[in-house]
């Protein structure tokens, strides 16, 4: 098995293997593309994003700058996805995201990791694990999400939080490391925020 074959199965590779780094730095190409883009250039960044990314719905929107190791390239964006300043995607393996899912600033979705044993870091030994995200979440500014995770529909998760473990559907979830502090409920169908009642 070659070492980008190894990419996607989660065993141990060398990402400075030859093949790799070449497909690497073409998608950085056009990342660099997107990330110097002007503001009225929208349709430049929609046509240079699905083209970048594995999968870009429509109606999905993401403000400069983006980081991404492949530049999108093993990224599944739904429809009407929204992504602040400043998205991290370590997308080194697959990384899926359900449709109306909101990023504030500064998130990192990481599917890459690194060995334990000191010699194997030495070598550069990586492993990579996907990152599922599912409909209609919202991903608070300055989460970090690392490798492995599942993360299920309607989901808020609160700012500044690292989940380390997998979410169910339809939670309210913070913290370092990020638990569950309650289920979606009828109150949230009355406020918007704090006292603040829904009135449309």
């Amino acid at each position: 098995m070659s070492m980008k074959e190894r990419m996607h199965t989660g065993e141990l590779y060398l990402p400075g293997d030859d093949e790799i780094m070449k497909e690497q730095t073409l998608c950085l190409e056009k990342l660099y593309d997107f990330n110097a883009t002007r503001p009225l250039e929208g349709e430049k960044r929609t046509k240079l994003l699905k083209e970048m990314f594995a999968e870009f719905g429509d109606g999905c929107y993401i403000e400069p700058p983006l980081h991404a190791n492949w530049g999108g390239h093993h990224v599944h964006f739904g429809r009407n996805i929204y992504a602040n300043f400043n998205l991290t995607l370590v997308d080194d393996t697959h990384i899926y995201v359900g449709d109306y899912t909101m990023f504030g600033p500064n998130v990192t979705v990481a599917t890459a990791g690194h060995p334990i044993l000191p010699e194997l870091r030495e070598q550069g030994y990586q492993y990579n694990a996907p990152v599922h995200i599912g409909k209609n979440c919202w991903i608070g500014a300055g989460v970090i999400i690392v490798p492995g995770i599942t993360i299920g529909d309607n989901v808020v998760v609160g700012a500044g939080s690292i989940v380390t473990k997998d979410l169910p559907d339809n939670v309210v979830a913070v913290g370092n490391p990020c638990k569950v502090l309650r289920e979606v409920n009828e109150h949230d169908k009355e406020y918007y925020f704090k006292n603040r009642r829904i009135n449309l």
